[in-house]
């Protein structure tokens, strides 16, 4: 038990933490009438987002990888994710279809990975599975910004808002291709597996 009270407080959980803690914010800012608040509310998710780059930097770095920082690091990423697309769809920026099929996938991939981790396996991260979260962060910021904006320079007004459903479209069929990558290790490495119980991933 002490061991865990020390992983909840070393600083890469606490930062893991604070990105779960500002979920509220973000949902709270979203609006489809006011350019200030939806402003802040990207802000914040950008904030949310960096916070993924620093509780895994800090762990590496300070050398406080743990298991409870394993557990709640995706989470607070699935949870980000999930709740800012769903209130989006909630206020018609997003197709409903469009978050089933995403959610769907990554539950989906999150079993794949249970089942070969009880067998002593682990399927790592693939290329295209990271293509599609940099694609999501630029089209959930876009999402969020949601009104037109003329471009620093360029003399072009971007409509983020479309902008950001083509490229939440793009994250989507990188979603389902890294989905069927996963699906194919999962099967190479369960189907390599001697019928006599759980083995160490080579």
């Amino acid at each position: 038990m002490g061991n865990l009270r020390s992983q909840f407080t070393n600083v890469p959980n606490l930062v893991t933490m604070g990105r779960v803690i500002l979920i509220p914010g973000i949902l709270y800012f979203i609006d489809n009438f006011s350019p200030l608040r939806c402003y802040i509310a990207s802000l914040l998710y950008l904030v949310a987002a960096a916070g993924d780059g620093l509780d895994g930097y800090l762990a590496r770095s300070r050398g406080e990888v743990s298991v409870l920082g394993k557990f709640l690091d995706p989470l607070a990423d699935k949870l980000i994710v999930t709740a800012v697309l769903v209130v989006m769809v909630a206020l018609g920026r997003v197709p409903a279809w469009a978050v089933v099929v995403l959610v769907a996938r990554d539950l989906a991939v999150n079993g794949l990975r249970s089942i070969a981790s009880a067998e002593g396996l682990v399927i790592a991260a693939s290329e295209g599975g990271k293509i599609k979260t940099a694609f999501q962060l630029v089209a959930i910021m876009m999402l969020l910004i949601h009104f037109r904006y003329p471009a620093l320079g360029v003399g072009v007004t971007i409509d983020y808002h479309r902008a950001g459903i083509v490229v939440l479209y793009i994250s989507l069929a990188m979603s389902l291709i890294s989905g069927a990558d996963y699906l194919r290790k999962f099967v190479g490495v369960i189907g390599g597996l001697p019928s006599d119980g759980p083995h160490a991933a080579s």
